[in-house]
């Protein structure tokens, strides 16, 4: 069987570029990410971005590499019929499948290796640019990771083929043949069970986000969501691809180009759902992360703009009788460590904390408590986010442990901010962060004659809150462009690949439309008119899967951006990608003459 893929391989090598691309791409991102995640033990922040960039590099080249066996195999079921036909058993179909998802594995590995040492030099510029790492950051080698490049190679490749595999073994010879039965059916009774399971549980798990009152929870619900949707209807697009199909192919109207448009979206449900999948996922993961990240930016803006009452805010300590200050609440940072225990497993975390007056806080800050009062905090008492009311926490503070009291539970924050609020007495000087102080002015006070006198600088609130968003905003961009550079590069992959499969299975469908009297261009503008309808579908079916990350993540948001201007730059993006593509593919697949092509096998 492996000689007999290796000889597939060299035979049809075509069908194969864009999987080991895919694989190529998955090892070297992940190789170079986790080399970075290596020596980046104190910066939290490019962690988190490379965390997110290998599970999406994960899920997608397992997605692409899955769609693409899926249709090779597809292609090739009268080679598989007729190997079934001289005696080959169902074990030992898989076993040529999963022989050829091997070598392409291994392929994958061997370029994906030296491609990750290039990866790493651009992954570690860009987040040196983007401020998460330091110029002078450089990330060291480790032997095992060429062992963990190879399990991920051969294992993104096992994984995309088990599936197409086990369904390729289970058609009847006679079936493939023919093109009937199980053979050519596309939607089988697993695929539709799955699809409808997918979207049901993301609409669920939409509607459940909702109602979640934490952003830690409602987040990873709603990108879920997003995940599940977007894969459910990825896997039922063979039926929604034609539909959708029908509805926006009216729009070429009845011309011979419009008509036979028309009946090839009808006819070739396979090869359409093929290429809108990648799209589908890719307008998703872009509009969905975007939009979820947009919502969350101006949720936490909406809710600091609540929060805070004040009209000016310097860096520094204010004392309370300062001419033209009405009130002035001195907020300190730090950073506290806390232990929990959990099922007998001890661990201990760090997290952001204020040291603060509990009097001049509460009128500084409007957003109520969920439970409990700042009365009581004093002396070894703490306000913790989450916490439960009268339980202990075991914390340190500077070079001390204590076991303050919970005495007020805090409501949860979209915009990072504190975790735990403690007296001002209870901290050691040597563990205070720098003072800023939130002053509000006495009616009738001049705000700039008052601004020259508190600690420099001195921000308006309007100012403070902006500063605060722009924070928030770059680094949110900068997860936007790691995340969007590689789904946006999977996805052409996945497009491209799934356009030049579907044209050399179409040149003997070309040839004899141009023996029935069709030109040339007429065959290149009904291809490119055809690949047009597919990529609106695609577009389409991921803005719907975004909506449900975007919905889901609105309850704890209290509001919903919608990303257009991603929108419409993913769009323009993917019809050029497309439409590129499927005219060079149809004028390469027309260029011989038709009568040479019109006896040949597909």
């Amino acid at each position: 069987m492996f000689s007999l893929s290796i000889a597939t391989f060299r035979e049809r090598w075509q069908l194969f570029v864009g999987a080991i691309l895919t694989v190529t791409l998955g090892v070297a991102i992940v190789q170079s990410s986790l080399l970075i995640v290596a020596s980046a033990g104190g910066y939290g922040e490019a962690i988190a971005i490379l965390g997110l960039a290998l599970g999406v590099s994960a899920f997608l080249a397992i997605f692409i590499v899955s769609s693409t066996f899926a249709f090779t195999i597809a292609q090739r079921r009268r080679d598989l019929a007729l190997l079934r036909l001289i005696g080959g058993s169902r074990g030992q179909v898989r076993r040529l499948l999963l022989s050829e998802a091997l070598l392409l594995g291994v392929l994958g590995t061997v370029l994906g290796i030296p491609a990750g040492q290039i990866v790493l030099s651009a992954q570690t510029a860009l987040l040196e640019n983007l401020g998460f790492l330091p110029a002078s950051f450089s990330a060291a080698w480790h032997g095992w990771i060429l062992w963990v490049s190879l399990g991920l190679g051969i294992g993104v490749a096992q994984a995309g083929v088990l599936a197409a595999s086990r369904r390729a073994a289970r058609v009847r010879p006679l079936e493939a043949l023919r093109e009937t039965g199980a053979g050519a059916k596309v939607m089988t009774v697993s695929r539709w069970i799955l699809g409808i399971l997918l979207v049901v549980t993301g609409l669920t798990l939409m509607l459940v986000s909702t109602a979640v009152s934490n952003p830690n929870g409602a987040i990873p619900l709603s990108i879920n969501a997003m995940v599940a949707l977007a894969l459910g209807l990825s896997a039922l697009s063979p039926v929604i691809v034609p539909l959708i199909g029908r509805l926006t192919g009216t729009l070429a109207g009845s011309s011979t180009i419009g008509r036979l448009a028309r009946a090839n979206l009808r006819d070739g449900i396979r090869r359409n759902s093929s290429t809108a999948a990648p799209l589908l996922i890719l307008v998703a993961l872009l509009i969905g992360l975007a939009g979820t990240f947009a919502t969350l930016s101006q949720g936490a803006h909406d809710q600091l703009t609540d929060d805070v009452r004040g009209d000016l805010v310097a860096a520094g300590p204010v004392a309370p009788l300062t001419p033209g200050v009405a009130t002035a609440s001195t907020e300190y940072p730090l950073m506290i460590k806390v232990t929990s225990v959990n099922q007998g497993d001890t661990e201990t975390d760090e997290f952001p904390a204020l040291a603060v007056d509990p009097a001049t806080y509460q009128q500084a800050h409007q957003l109520p408590l969920i439970a409990g009062s700042y009365a009581d905090l004093h002396g070894p008492t703490v306000a913790a986010a989450g916490g439960k009311l009268g339980s202990t926490v075991r914390i340190h503070v500077g070079d001390q442990d204590l076991n303050p009291r919970v005495v007020a539970v805090l409501p949860p924050t979209l915009n990072g901010g504190p975790e735990y609020l403690l007296p001002r007495d209870l901290v050691p000087p040597a563990a205070l962060g720098p003072a800023q102080s939130i002053v509000r002015l006495q009616p009738g006070a001049d705000p700039a004659a008052v601004a020259r006198s508190l600690p420099q600088p001195v921000l308006t609130l309007d100012e403070w809150i902006a500063q605060s968003d722009s924070a928030q905003d770059s680094l949110n961009a900068g997860v936007m462009k790691v995340v969007m550079g590689l789904a946006a590069l999977y996805a052409v992959i996945g497009v491209v690949n799934a356009v030049v499969i579907a044209a050399g299975e179409r040149r003997r469908e070309f040839a004899v439309a141009r023996l029935t009297g069709f030109t040339r261009n007429q065959i290149i503008g009904t291809a490119l008119l055809e690949s047009t309808v597919v990529t609106v579908t695609g577009l389409l079916l991921g803005w719907l899967s975004a909506m449900a990350a975007l919905i889901g993540i609105s309850g704890v948001a209290g509001t919903m951006v919608i990303p257009w201007g991603a929108f419409w730059l993913t769009a323009l993006g993917a019809f050029l990608v497309v439409g590129a593509t499927s005219v060079w593919t149809s004028r390469s697949a027309t260029r011989a003459t038709p009568i040479s092509l019109a006896g040949t096998r597909e």
